[in-house]
């Protein structure tokens, strides 16, 4: 028989483990993301998004080696960064990497 504190603890380790991947996601892409990309959108620089995601992953490794908890304060604002990250300045950094003056709604002509 499963005890139920060792189910909850599987749900936090995978949580956990979500928000790692998560943070790890966003910061790989910011690091790969030009400089000037971040510039022309009107965003934050790209050395403060890579602390503020070096930070959030660093958060969210602790989460996942049991360092931290899950509902810690420090890897709730590394799911929020991330997030902020991913919904908001990843889509206008990626809107400057397409370039082109032949673009339609649907992609290029």
């Amino acid at each position: 028989m499963i005890e139920i504190h060792g189910a909850l603890d599987l749900v936090f380790w995978i949580l956990a483990v979500g928000v790692f991947a998560l943070s790890g996601w966003a910061l790989i892409h910011a690091a790969k993301t030009p400089a000037r990309a971040f510039a022309a959108t009107g965003k934050q620089t790209k050395k403060l998004w890579l602390v503020i995601l070096g930070l959030a992953a660093l958060f969210g490794f602790a989460a996942a080696v049991q360092y931290l908890s899950v509902l810690s304060i420090f890897t709730i604002a590394s799911v929020i960064a991330s997030g902020i990250y991913l919904a908001d300045v990843r889509p206008a950094v990626g809107e400057i990497g397409r370039g082109g003056g032949n673009q339609g709604p649907y992609g290029p002509w």
